[in-house]
């Protein structure tokens, strides 16, 4: 799968949304990608992590880790893909990401951080250090989509099935509120 036919999913599926949002990072945009829409459909969400494993396999990870919930079910299907082990990190009410569930990692593991989409890169880098700070190696972090661009620099190599150039706007000088049109908050963390 290619660069159009996962921006095809999200359209299909009603993932690629039009409007006035309001983003997980507190930031407005004419545009939201609702990922869970796309990854509700195992056959959808297993070619996209198996697309993602094939262009990140050279980098050669022995786990998968992805911040919940957006990263969950796309890191699990790219770590199906590459036969690894998957986790996830969590908010343990709403402090910084952590490892919790009995998920651990060791010096000896490639970390490959897999997100759904990558904005501001925020929630990535929270779980870079996850790995880091558990004294894991990180090879990576890939995304189905970059928002950015490829704006967005973590300091590993990235990858992105889809790359776009979705305008953000802070609060205070986003043209949507200056036209009046209603913010929507579509996303899984609050703000």
């Amino acid at each position: 799968m290619e660069q159009n036919d996962a921006l095809e999913l999200y359209r299909r599926t009603g993932a690629y949304l039009e409007g006035h949002f309001r983003l997980s990072s507190g930031l407005h945009s004419p545009g939201y990608m609702q990922s869970a829409l796309v990854l509700q459909h195992p056959a959808d969400a297993a070619s996209l992590g198996q697309s993602i494993a094939a262009h990140v396999k050279s980098w050669n990870s022995n786990v998968v880790l992805s911040p919940a919930l957006g990263g969950l079910i796309i890191g699990h299907e790219v770590a199906r893909a590459l036969g690894v082990r998957a986790i996830f990190a969590e908010r343990a009410g709403g402090a910084a990401l952590t490892l919790r569930r009995g998920f651990s990692l060791a010096s000896s593991d490639r970390v490959l951080v897999v997100e759904d989409v990558f904005t501001t890169g925020k929630s990535t880098r929270e779980t870079l250090d996850v790995a880091r700070e558990a004294g894991a190696g990180v090879v990576g972090a890939a995304a189905i989509i970059d928002r950015s661009g490829g704006t967005i620099h973590f300091g590993v190599p990235s990858f992105a099935l889809v790359s776009l150039a979705v305008p953000t706007y802070e609060p205070e000088k986003c043209p949507l509120c200056a036209q009046g049109i209603p913010v929507v908050k579509p996303g899984s963390r609050p703000t």
